[in-house]
């Protein structure tokens, strides 16, 4: 990597590792998922939000992060369909909290029945890929690790995408695996309920919070 003008890799690792840790839409999808629907559907997920951060490695290297710093219009659209879907989720998992006339059996038997592997991972995607403050994010952090007089910018861009995908990728398998017991825990149909309403409200917030959010 000194080739392309890479410097401070390890420092480079760490604010990944601190990113990764921070609580987000994305961990807490994740979380739902897993608890929901198993370790297989939470590691779909955790792909698609990776993927995800595919698309904004390449959009900071070829200038879609730099257009969205620039242009009001773009992150005004960008924001709002990433709010739009946020808020979408918080609608779903708020219907899931007023169903009635289940019993508890009925209930943990219909919320652990298999999540498509396609859904999980479009759920992953979306949910990273129309965050416009992680396309930002990109853009101020890889420019700090590379050489303002390299001559190899685009390939040192995509060198720390690619390492910022799959580091993250490594964290989110640890992070699956490691809350995947708790699905075993049965809650009463009201602490269930409870559950869904608090993520309702918490991706609501997370959707306001990004509809709020200044370049």
């Amino acid at each position: 990597m000194i080739e392309l003008g890479v410097h401070s890799p390890w420092l480079f690792a760490t604010a990944v590792l601190v990113l990764n840790a921070t609580p987000g839409v994305d961990m807490m999808l994740l979380l739902t998922r897993t608890l929901q629907h198993g370790v297989r559907v939470g590691l779909v997920a955790a792909l698609g939000v990776c993927t995800g951060a595919v698309l904004h490695a390449l959009g900071a290297a070829f200038g879609l992060a730099a257009l969205l710093a620039a242009s009001a219009a773009a992150f005004t659209v960008v924001k709002a369909v990433g709010a739009a879907y946020l808020l979408w989720l918080a609608v779903g998992m708020l219907r899931e909290a007023a169903r009635k006339g289940e019993t508890v059996t009925a209930a943990v038997v219909r919320e652990r029945e298999p999540l498509p592997l396609s859904t999980a991972f479009r759920q992953g995607l979306l949910t990273n890929a129309l965050n416009p403050k992680v396309a930002l994010f990109f853009l101020a952090l890889l420019p700090q690790f590379i050489d303002a007089q390299s001559a190899h910018k685009t390939p040192a861009f995509l060198a720390l995408g690619g390492w910022f995908v799959l580091q993250s990728l490594v964290f989110l398998i640890v992070f699956v695996l490691a809350v995947a017991p708790l699905a075993r825990w049965r809650p009463r149909l009201a602490v269930r309920r409870s559950l869904h309403g608090a993520g309702a409200a918490l991706f609501a917030g997370l959707a306001a919070r990004l509809a709020l959010a200044e370049r």
